[in-house]
């Protein structure tokens, strides 16, 4: 969410009269855009919008690595401010559109998904911003984006629902593809007495651990929200996860004081208006015009760029075999979807 929040293209699916949620390097947010009908004289407009939404917050989601380590602060504090200005920019957001009734009508069950799905999300927040100093923006988001699986597996799991074996494939091929995204297969087949293999970077294992671990409470998240959405309301449910996430990493910067006034404030109010407000709603209006064929394929806007910006700002590239690692994921999360 990645980072890591980012919307999964399987939401689309649920019949809901919103836009359903998803939740993360990261990406995690519930859809604060509503579907509407459309007829066959607007279809094609309604497309060619979605394409353009889509590419735009995909493009946008994929500096969100820049912000974090330009910011230079700590996870919590990090999460913690993503979360208070995230709040404020959808309060204003829904102020605007007059939901922010959605909020005082929470009760019993909603309440608890939004309670839940808040605590998700600050651990996968979390995770994602320590994971990226260790291992890299690009590994980072890229490990984040395995969460589909997690996704199908809990669905498996809880609800009972079929997994074919085309989606058994696509699991295999993914797990294929995050090997050689992480390096191993780099490592592995180095010359004896090489060194400044990725794995020996400082941290490197452990950035990906947290990733891998970042990724299954990003899908849980998603599970709950997706389940949840219609009952909470999708505004209630982005706004309510920044609320809570504000709420539980408040001690942090009261213990450890807030960072002196500079450009980090900066880094960190984008994080939250940028990429916690602005990114989700112009994601889910896109997702909104959007059959999930296209939805899938245009997600991978957003790793793809965080590949390239680590590229382009920090010059760290991916070797061949971490691109074929991401290819493999892509064409995973692609054969999944289609079976949605």
């Amino acid at each position: 969410m990645s980072s890591s929040l980012v919307p999964s293209a399987a939401d689309a699916n649920i019949p809901s009269t919103r836009a359903a949620t998803g939740t993360g390097p990261g990406t995690g947010e519930a859809s604060v855009v509503e579907a509407s009908p459309a007829g066959p004289d607007t279809q094609g407009r309604r497309q060619h919008e979605g394409l353009a939404l889509m590419v735009g917050g995909g493009l946008l989601l994929g500096t969100i690595g820049v912000f974090v380590e330009e910011a230079a602060q700590d996870p919590a504090t990090t999460v913690w401010f993503r979360c208070v200005f995230g709040l404020a920019a959808l309060l204003l957001w829904g102020a605007a559109r007059g939901r922010l009734g959605e909020l005082v009508r929470l009760r019993g069950r909603a309440l608890a998904a939004v309670l839940a799905v808040g605590l998700l999300t600050v651990v996968n927040w979390g995770l994602f911003f320590a994971a990226i100093p260790r291992c890299s923006i690009a590994v980072s988001t890229v490990v984040f984006h395995v969460q589909p699986f997690w996704l199908m597996a809990m669905g498996a799991f809880w609800l009972r629902e079929r997994v074919t074996r085309a989606q058994w494939m696509a699991a295999a091929i993914a797990l294929c593809g995050l090997a050689l995204a992480t390096g191993i297969a780099d490592e592995a087949f180095a010359p004896v007495g090489s060194t400044g293999g990725a794995l020996q970077l400082p941290g490197y294992a452990l950035g990906v651990g947290m990733c891998l671990l970042g990724s299954v409470s990003y899908a849980a998240a998603s599970f709950i929200a997706k389940l949840e959405a219609e009952r909470a309301g999708s505004f209630a449910l982005s706004a309510g996860q920044c609320l809570v996430g504000a709420v539980v990493a408040l001690p942090w910067p009261l213990m450890h004081g807030l960072p002196a006034l500079g450009a980090s404030w900066g880094w960190l109010a984008g994080l939250g208006v940028l990429h916690t407000g602005l990114a989700y709603v112009v994601l889910y209006a896109g997702m909104a015009r959007l059959g999930t064929g296209r939805i899938a394929v245009l997600q991978f806007v957003y790793p793809g760029t965080a590949v390239l910006v680590d590229w382009a700002v920090y010059g760290r590239a991916l070797s061949l075999s971490q691109m074929a690692g991401v290819g493999l994921i892509a064409v995973a999360l692609w054969t999944l979807r289609r079976q949605a």
